[in-house]
């Protein structure tokens, strides 16, 4: 096992990657399929078709998957913050 020192102050060796631009896009696409997982349950178990356990697990898998989101983006944000008050 080889262990590379963290040097903060430096760029990256290697340019970054140009299909990480759409990784925001896939997150977004996927936390859509969670909710329409969930609406698709809720609508399952209110036509008779699914199970009211069901729908309330995919409810508390969307609701979860929003927080997430929502602490990340959070996150973010006060990162973004952070850099801006910088004084150079």
């Amino acid at each position: 096992m080889r262990v590379e020192p963290l040097i903060p102050d430096t760029a990256p060796a290697q340019p970054a990657n140009p299909s990480d631009a759409g990784a925001f896009a896939k997150m977004l696409d996927g936390l859509g399929a969670v909710f329409d997982g969930a609406s698709s349950a809720e609508d399952a178990f209110a036509s008779g078709h699914g199970d009211l356990q069901s729908a309330i697990y995919e409810r508390a898998r969307a609701d979860v998957a929003l927080s997430v989101a929502a602490a990340a983006a959070q996150r973010a944000a006060q990162a973004v913050q952070s850099l801006l008050n910088m004084q150079i």
